[in-house]
């Protein structure tokens, strides 16, 4: 949808607009500025979208011919529950990053990571930071 803030990738290679979807990944780590925030943790939830052409998996029902979720999934958890990051930007880009080496076959990658508990004087839902990142050509 237009204007929405969700614009697929101009660059995606083959794989069109297939893609895997990762939603609501929810980790307790230690990132942020504040010593507490190091020291105590906190709720992270994580949303992932991956590029890739998916269609020889839809024809042939074979896992060997896409991306287990479960390694996406591996990648942000180890990620988010390792060592500490002052930024969430910086959370992001590793989690966008450490996909894209990992699997070859991924043109880009959208990474979500949301703060749900912040201390900010009013009411928000979360706080958090949205990349996309796509393989250099």
């Amino acid at each position: 949808m237009a204007g929405d803030g969700k614009e697929e990738p101009k660059a995606m290679g083959t794989g069109g607009g297939d893609k895997l979807i990762l939603r609501g990944m929810q980790f307790h780590g230690f990132h942020g500025v504040k010593q507490e925030e190091k020291t105590l943790g906190q709720k992270f939830v994580i949303d992932v979208d991956a590029w890739m052409d998916l269609a020889a998996a839809g024809d042939s029902d074979d896992i060997s011919h896409t991306i287990s979720y479960t390694d996406i999934y591996g990648i942000a958890k180890g990620i988010v529950e390792g060592p500490s990051h002052n930024l969430l930007e910086s959370v992001a880009q590793s989690i966008a990053n450490s996909t894209l080496l990992k699997f070859p076959q991924i043109s880009s990658v959208r990474v979500k990571v949301e703060k749900p508990h912040v201390a900010v004087q009013g009411v928000v839902d979360y706080l958090g930071v949205e990349i996309l990142r796509c393989r250099k050509a």
